[in-house]
């Protein structure tokens, strides 16, 4: 008898794991749930199996809330209604900012203490949240596992997902700015936009006390205290300060060059490259700027122009904040930062920074000089030569004395002019 109600309990318990409770026997068997009075949201508690065993070998099966699954949906319900309530009942006692959650108080503390639990394996570095480290791995993986549907492009970061459909694929603008109408697909866009109104640079450097108007370029310029080198290329081993330098990198480091030019005989390692280079055969240009009616074979040369009648200047240096309308101007700019001179003269040895610089510089050697005046005939070796010059055939005197008035044909008259001034100031 002991043995068979052992076995029928055994079977029991099996047939408590395996069963299916259907909806309606869930309901009369005691489901709970918390619903909110404010959107009708339900919060319930999971169904549990119970076996209770009676005498003369009578057992029974009971489905049951389980309490503790109940006590949560109860607390979840609680959170829940903040949302509508607005309620934060977590106060952070360094900044007084408050929370509707306490994990998110426990959080945002990391901020304060400088706290970065969670360590990337791979490279060491940390982070003050699990989210923000999965997102960085994606960089170690290469790993995009946001798709967009329309194109096929792949992301490691929804947001940059939801970022580029907007602005790629609709072209939707739905931010606008109220000081000049200017619209942008993203509202950080927005944000950073309004600096240029407002001349506000909320990024300091805590090491330097330089201010930047955008929170990159504040990352961007750190490296240059801490010397890091985060962009690596797989091909040379080489690091670089950003991504623009390693794409560049990996441009030059690329051999293979399968698509030839029948016209020429040049070759590129893109397809889409050759297509853009053989409109210098053709003189094809398809891009049309739409307020000048201007044409251009590329583009990327079109969208620069833009910024001529727009005034924008997206390539920003982000040592001193200065703002730039094309990327080549820039990288030259930045040489005046970092005083990289990669142009050499191979006569002299003298280097500059620019090479139209170098290209003047050559004359010095070698005697040339490829500007002529069309009236007398005289030839420089500098265009701003021949300009100067010319002011003395057409009587032009383009630089004035704002203190009396007088006029010179040349900058440096002026300058030797205006100690005349200075002069009688000293003596009276």
């Amino acid at each position: 008898m002991e043995n068979e109600l052992r076995r029928n309990e055994v079977e029991c318990k099996r047939e408590s794991e395996e069963i299916d409770f259907s909806d309606e026997e869930k309901n009369e068997k005691g489901k709970t749930s918390y619903d909110c009075d404010i959107c009708g949201k339900s919060f319930s508690g999971k169904l549990s199996t119970s076996m209770f065993i009676q005498e003369k070998n009578h057992i029974t099966v009971k489905s049951v809330v389980n309490p503790f699954s109940l006590n949560r949906s109860s607390e979840n319900l609680t959170k829940h209604r903040r949302i509508h309530t607005g309620k934060k009942p977590y106060h952070c006692e360094i900044c007084g900012k408050s929370f509707s959650r306490n994990n998110t108080l426990t959080k945002h503390k990391h901020v304060h203490t400088g706290e970065k639990p969670y360590h990337c394996e791979i490279c060491g570095k940390s982070f003050s949240r699990n989210s923000t480290l999965t997102k960085h791995n994606h960089l170690h993986t290469g790993e995009g596992p946001y798709h967009c549907e329309i194109c096929g492009k792949s992301f490691s970061r929804n947001e940059s997902l939801t970022r580029h459909k907007s602005g790629v694929h609709t072209g939707e603008k739905p931010y606008h700015c109220e000081i000049c109408d200017k619209s942008f697909s993203q509202n950080d866009h927005l944000t950073m936009h309004k600096h240029v109104h407002t001349g506000e640079k909320p990024y300091h450097c805590e090491i330097c006390g330089k201010s930047f108007s955008r929170n990159e370029s504040l990352t961007r310029h750190r490296r240059v205290h801490t010397g890091e080198k985060p962009y690596h290329c797989e091909i040379c081993g080489k690091s670089f300060f950003e991504n623009d330098h390693l794409n560049q990198a990996q441009a030059c480091s690329y051999r293979r060059k399968p698509y030839h030019c029948e016209i020429c005989g040049k070759s590129f390692s893109r397809n889409d490259t050759l297509t853009k280079h053989k409109r210098l055969h053709t003189g094809e240009k398809p891009y049309h700027c739409e307020i000048c009616g201007k044409s251009f074979s590329r583009n990327s040369t079109l969208t620069k122009h833009k910024h001529l009648h727009t005034g924008e200047g997206p390539y920003h240096c982000q040592i001193c904040g200065k703002s730039f309308s094309q990327n080549d101007y820039l990288t030259m700019h930045r040489r005046v930062h970092t005083g990289e001179k990669p142009y050499h003269c191979e006569i002299c040895g003298k280097s500059f920074s620019l090479n139209d610089h170098l290209t003047k510089h050559k004359r010095v050697h070698t005697g040339e000089k490829p500007y002529h005046c069309e009236i007398c005939g005289k030839s420089f070796s500098r265009n701003d030569a021949l300009t100067k010059h010319k002011h003395v055939h057409t009587g032009e005197k383009p630089y004035h004395c704002e203190i009396c008035g007088k006029s010179f044909s040349r900058n440096n008259h002026l300058t030797k002019h205006k100690h005349v001034h200075t002069d009688r100031e000293h003596i009276s």
